[in-house]
């Protein structure tokens, strides 16, 4: 088994089958052990390093939710770990959330400047608590009727309160793929958007469309960036990226080559590079690629070490 990407290593026990129960969830609110973080406009609240420890999720006691919050309902039950259960809340209508009980707790910042050096189960316990806070904050009306929706099952649910449909949480399927040709010319093909950062590069990437396997999104999405026909499709690894609701799931792709045709209104520029011209403009400092938070980093680096 792979080893895990940036935050993708199981945080907390789910337990979902206690989600609906109120009773043992009032408990878990009445705990003084129990946890709580924050989300506040697409920002985690975190720790910060000092010395030798790395970032962490900053938290205060749940039973401090009463004075943020009018309703325990607005909190989200994440799950239990290392004897504790973990809740989290969506500030985002505050301008200043850091106050009161909230003072010293950490810093609000973008998960994305610090999931890096984060452990892996802080990293995904955020990664977790922000794509809870964005999928509530984009269903509160009903997509059948329109009607308001409720917050239910310890934030797992979303019920409207006119014609009773049920909304559970959702996550966009994307894949993201290093397309690679085989034999002595072994090169991969990189991409870039006209937004990146100069000599920025990376692995091409597409959303799953509705009826479409994950093999036949990979093939379809290089296709239509590049022109580029692909053989074969292997599966890599996967990463949660609530950025704002997505996963990212990584392919390997061999392609027979060809000439690049790229489509100007999804990337750039994306060309065919060997390992060692890709080894050369790196040590030169001529290509930058993603940072190592990200799967796209690791499937070309492992690609470059040949550890596919």
């Amino acid at each position: 088994m792979r080893s895990h990407n940036a935050l993708a290593e199981p945080a907390v026990d789910r337990r979902s089958e206690r989600r609906g129960d109120a009773d043992w969830l009032a408990g878990r609110l009445a705990d003084p052990g129990s946890l709580l973080t924050v989300v506040w406009r697409e920002r985690s609240l975190v720790l910060e390093a000092h010395g030798e420890r790395a970032p962490a999720p900053g938290t205060v006691p749940v039973t401090v939710a009463s004075t943020l919050v009018e309703q325990t309902e607005e909190l989200v039950y994440l799950g239990d770990a290392g004897g504790r259960s973990y809740f989290s809340v969506d500030l985002s209508d505050r301008d200043d959330p850091l106050s009161g009980p909230l003072r010293g707790a950490g810093r609000l910042v973008e998960l994305r400047q610090v999931g890096a050096a984060m452990s892996g189960m802080d990293g995904n316990l955020l990664a977790y608590a922000r794509a809870m806070a964005t999928w509530h904050r984009r269903h509160r009306f009903c997509g059948q009727c329109g009607g308001a929706t409720e917050s239910r099952n310890a934030g797992h649910l979303r019920v409207c309160t006119s014609c009773r449909c049920e909304h559970f949480p959702r996550t966009d399927p994307a894949v993201i793929m290093l397309v690679h040709t085989t034999g002595d010319d072994n090169s991969c093909l990189l991409g870039r958007q006209a937004t990146w950062p100069p000599g920025m590069f990376s692995a091409l990437a597409g959303f799953v469309e509705p009826g479409e396997s994950l093999e036949s999104a990979v093939a379809r999405e290089v296709q239509e960036e590049t022109g580029i026909g692909v053989d074969t499709v292997e599966y890599h690894s996967s990463q949660p990226w609530p950025f704002p609701t997505s996963i990212m799931l990584g392919f390997y792709a061999t392609s027979p080559g060809g000439d690049v045709r790229v489509d100007t209104e999804e990337l750039e520029h994306a060309v065919w590079v060997r390992r060692s011209e890709l080894e050369h403009a790196l040590r030169a400092r001529e290509v930058r690629l993603p940072p190592p938070f990200s799967i796209a980093r690791r499937l070309i680096d492992d690609w470059l070490r040949d550890e596919r």
